[in-house]
């Protein structure tokens, strides 16, 4: 980190002194001692941690919450799930959440609401709890903006353990120009309430990461879920005007206030 570049960390020297460091990051530095080893605090505030990052992988799906707290700017949805039928089986079968089961894929194919725009899916992925907390903040901001800008979605879709690829399928189906998945990243020790939001233009089954952008780190000590859809708006207007997503589509957007 520069800190010239950063007017909120300015120093005589214009750099960062290590008693500093603690003040611009969560990540576990310049943690206490207590002789040679570090201080028992930060040991079981480690374990902590870790308990809570391993617990966010096994918190529940909470669809109906979310559904409820984006009523005001959706009430159209469809629930649709992954061929990962447990979590212990998405966990050691990743394949299977890159695809639908086939109860999923009949409500997509009959569902009326295609060709729109944007498709927009939810998903658990690898921790359930940055969904919960973040998902409805994020699209309560960002479809309004969406719909004001004259770009239609599709109803949102929740899917049960997916993994990144099952919003190319889900796209494909729907007849999108774009899909969106707001998903739980795996979770770090000091945040596993961290959500992503990936996007594909023209989605297709068989697309692999370079066709897709994301977002990453939507939480409220990270990149707060009003600006991260911020973020999202302006990418996802550039890759419908230039039809294009992936490392095809440069940020260029600039810093977020």
């Amino acid at each position: 980190m520069n800190s010239e570049n950063h007017p909120k960390i300015q120093t005589e020297s214009g750099l960062l002194k290590k008693d500093q460091l603690n003040d611009y990051t969560f990540a576990r530095v310049n943690l206490p001692t207590s002789g040679f080893a570090i201080r028992l605090s930060e040991v079981l505030a480690f374990r902590a941690d870790h308990a809570a990052a391993r617990d966010a992988i096994f918190t529940p799906f909470e669809i109906q919450k979310i559904k409820d707290n984006i009523q005001p700017v959706c009430k159209d949805t469809i629930e649709t799930s992954s061929q990962a039928t447990s979590k212990e089986v998405y966990l050691k079968r990743p394949d299977l959440g890159k695809l639908l089961d086939e109860p999923s894929k009949t409500k997509l194919k009959e569902c009326t609401s295609k060709q729109k725009d944007v498709a927009i899916i939810i998903s658990n992925g690898l921790s359930a709890a940055a969904v919960n907390e973040n998902a409805a903040q994020f699209l309560n901001h960002f479809i309004p903006q969406l719909l004001e800008g004259n770009i239609s979605i599709t109803p949102i879709i929740f899917a049960s353990n997916a993994r990144v690829a099952l919003s190319d399928e889900i796209g494909a189906l729907l007849e999108t120009k774009l899909s969106i998945i707001l998903v739980g990243e795996r979770p770090g020790l000091s945040s596993p309430d961290s959500m992503s939001a990936y996007f594909t233009y023209a989605p297709e089954v068989g697309l692999t990461d370079e066709s897709r952008n994301c977002i990453s780190n939507i939480r409220i000590k990270g990149l707060p879920p009003i600006q991260a859809s911020e973020k999202l708006f302006y990418l996802v207007n550039a890759s419908l005007t230039k039809k294009i997503s992936g490392v095809h589509l440069k940020d260029d957007m600039g810093l977020l206030e």
